[in-house]
């Protein structure tokens, strides 16, 4: 609370310096190719050439992988980052792997490098982050989406009372215990990695307040733009930083388990020896009496788990609901999420942006602009609440019949959904204000939540696709992000994250030793976390340290500019 609170005030001041601010000359103007040619101070203001030649003093269209041209006076293909995007995209292949497998987004590693490699400006930097953590996240889904949830061995045994949560938990079981219930011919269940009920409640409201951050950041001048991503940023850092210690604690905590194992194991030679005298006489004579204890304590514990505490009725309605949980597809609520995203998407189509059109033509200034505004959210909203409301239902009916449910699984209350949904949306704000995925805030959301790491990890990642390619969409249809480097950086991450996670995954799997990946992700975030500010005041220096008030919400330029140009041309002839 402490934390949201300094933040707050923190934005409210350098929100009162934006707001006493004006508009700052930076004494450079930039030649615009619309009209004929026209300046201005910034080529984001230049419809169709939004990026900036700083040598030349020029806007120009951006093209991929484009070799330079000297020609000043070629707009379209005056470019000189050919050997920018070369390096970008090795850099691009392997963070993808690195973040996807950290369990995060990576748009607080993209941002920067965007805006320090590829010289892009920030707001352009934060557009192409966005499709780069869709590709990311798309990899991660896919390999996510074939595995199952790390207990498979979930029986149909009633759930018994717990005082660390308002759930009823699964028995702890021993070995013998689970092979008496499996010669009883019962089945274990399990559950896939990704939790779709959550995704569906969490992903609308992390999805609306994305929506709501690049409404903002379309407002905010630069120099708060990053300042607002570098204090994000590195309290991103410290928090990846402590999650470095604690696994690394973990880790170490784990390897003298495992040298512990070496006693374990002498202690098995010698119950091996045990046994091996009872069947030699040395142990206790009447075998056929230890059997039928064996076989005694089998059947008191098969009545006691299956026969006494449930009836029939109820066993039956567990298991239906323990096969219906084991789905590693269920098609309707994939269905939802993509009837989800389809409905945001077409609703921006209609809304347009800067540099697109509008399906049904109108611009920020019709009044129909702010209702369609309206309508997104009330889509995400209702959506969110028509699920979280669905959660809470299921686990009540389930409690019913002492579902057996595990310790890390969270607990569904009208008091839950309006914490976790309240902190997603702030998630979501984040997401879009600063362009990143919003992993690195909802994990440790997660975790308060309790929910196991890799079940966290993989759900996220399935929201970060939802929301990242809903932003993506808004940045790239407004024209600020060229489409052939969004698509591009797109499949870069994309096959960059699954050929990096499978390594990752496998090289951890072998040596027990993921902290090192999250300490590698710490260190680039606080080093992104200095760029930002380097930028910052680089930029700062420019304009003599003059800092520029907020932008206008509605700017209509592109169609006038031309007949402004003309007609001011007309009065200089007369």
């Amino acid at each position: 609370m402490r934390t949201l609170l300094f933040f707050a005030v923190l934005f409210l001041f350098l929100a009162h310096a934006a707001g006493s601010g004006g508009t700052c000359s930076t004494g450079i103007n930039y030649t615009c190719p619309n009209c004929g040619g026209y300046q201005v101070e910034d080529c984001l203001n230049c419809d169709g050439y939004f990026s900036t030649d700083q040598d030349h003093e020029i806007c120009f269209n951006r093209r991929l992988f484009q070799p330079n041209n000297v020609n000043p006076t070629d707009y379209d293909n005056h470019y000189h980052y050919l050997w920018n995007d070369i390096v970008a995209a090795f850099v691009w292949f392997i963070m993808a792997g690195v973040a996807t497998a950290c369990g995060v987004g990576g748009g607080g590693i993209y941002v920067p490098l965007g805006i320090l490699l590829l010289q892009f400006s920030p707001k352009q930097a934060s557009g192409l982050s966005q499709a780069s953590i869709f590709g990311a996240s798309l990899g991660g889904l896919l390999l996510n989406s074939r595995d199952r949830h790390p207990e498979d061995k979930i029986r149909s045994d009633s759930g018994v009372v717990s005082s660390e949560k308002e759930l009823l938990l699964q028995k702890k079981n021993t070995p013998e215990e689970d092979k008496a219930y499996e010669d009883a011919g019962n089945v274990f269940y399990t559950r896939p990695l990704i939790d779709f009920d959550m995704a569906l409640f969490l992903s609308p409201m992390e999805m609306a307040g994305a929506v709501l951050g690049v409404l903002i950041q379309k407002m905010l001048p630069n120099w708060l733009y990053l300042t607002i991503a570098g204090i994000v940023l590195s309290f991103t850092a410290y928090k990846t930083f402590k999650k470095f210690l604690q696994a690394r604690k973990k880790e170490k905590r784990q390897e003298g388990q495992a040298d512990a194992s070496v006693g374990v194991e002498v202690s098995a030679e010698k119950d091996v020896e045990l046994e091996e005298n009872v069947e030699n006489g040395s142990g206790p004579s009447d075998k056929s009496e230890q059997e039928k204890i064996k076989s005694d304590t089998g059947k008191e514990t098969l009545e006691e788990e299956h026969v006494k505490q449930l009836d029939e009725e109820q066993l039956n309605l567990r298991k239906d609901y323990l096969k219906e949980d084991m789905r590693q597809y269920p098609k309707e609520k994939i269905l939802a999420l993509i009837v989800l995203w389809i409905g945001l998407f077409l609703l921006t189509l209609f809304k347009g942006g800067k540099g697109v059109k509008s399906l049904v033509g109108i611009n920020c200034t019709s009044p129909w602009y702010g209702v369609l505004i309206a309508l997104q959210f009330l889509w995400m909203f209702g959506f969110a609440i028509f699920f979280g409301l669905r959660i809470v239902k299921k686990q009540a009916t389930r409690l019913q019949v002492k579902y057996p449910y595990l310790p890390d699984d969270p607990v569904w209350n009208p008091k839950s959904l309006r914490f976790y949904g309240i902190f997603t949306f702030i998630a979501g704000i984040v997401a879009g204000l600063i362009g990143i995925g919003g992993g690195m805030v909802l994990g440790p959301l997660m975790l308060v939540m309790g929910i196991h790491p890799r079940v966290s990890s993989a759900t996220t990642a399935t929201m970060i696709v939802l929301t990242s390619s809903s932003v993506a969409v808004i940045f790239v249809t407004s024209g600020l992000v060229p489409w052939s480097y969004a698509v591009f950086y797109f499949f870069i991450c994309l096959i960059g994250a699954i050929i990096g996670k499978s390594q990752i995954d496998g090289y951890v799997k072998r040596t027990g030793r993921a902290s090192i990946l999250i300490f590698i992700l710490a260190t680039i975030i606080a080093f992104a976390t200095i760029g930002c500010f380097v930028i910052m005041f680089i930029r700062l220096a420019d304009k003599e340290w003059c800092f520029d008030g907020f932008n206008k919400f509605c700017n209509v330029e592109t169609g006038n500019l031309c007949g402004i140009t003309r007609l001011l041309g007309l009065k200089e002839q007369k």
